[in-house]
């Protein structure tokens, strides 16, 4: 069975380089270069998984998740991996936190392919 997983970046080189990867595996990719287009398709097309960033142009990835979770029942099962900079620490994380992602990774430390490890263990 194929997985859909749906990018939410602005940023084209790591979006492009993740989509890549990610179809190498054998995943369904779907992009979004902001949080309203990742809205958009994650409502339509229900991926089964979905990585954003925090800080995007026209809406972040954090109202994106907030929308999404309110999409029953579908929005609050969807496993979401944010790849943001705040540290452990940060104000900011408990905000990341209320919408229950299933992971946050801090892209100053992730890889390409510690980002693909974590996509195999939540869609195992």
């Amino acid at each position: 069975m194929t997985h859909a997983i749906l990018i939410v970046k602005d940023e084209d080189t790591q979006r492009l380089a993740l989509q890549e990867n990610l179809s190498f595996h054998q995943y369904e990719v779907l992009q979004a270069r902001d949080g309203v287009e990742g809205l958009s398709v994650a409502l339509r097309a229900h991926p089964d998984l979905i990585i954003t960033d925090v800080h995007m142009p026209a809406m972040d990835g954090m109202a994106m998740m907030h929308k999404i979770r309110k999409d029953l029942p579908w929005g609050q099962k969807v496993p979401i991996i944010i790849l943001t900079n705040y540290d452990s620490d940060d104000s900011q994380l408990s905000q990341i936190n209320a919408d229950h992602p299933t992971y946050y990774l801090l892209k100053v430390k992730t890889t390409i392919d510690k980002i693909i490890e974590k996509v195999q263990e939540v869609l195992k």
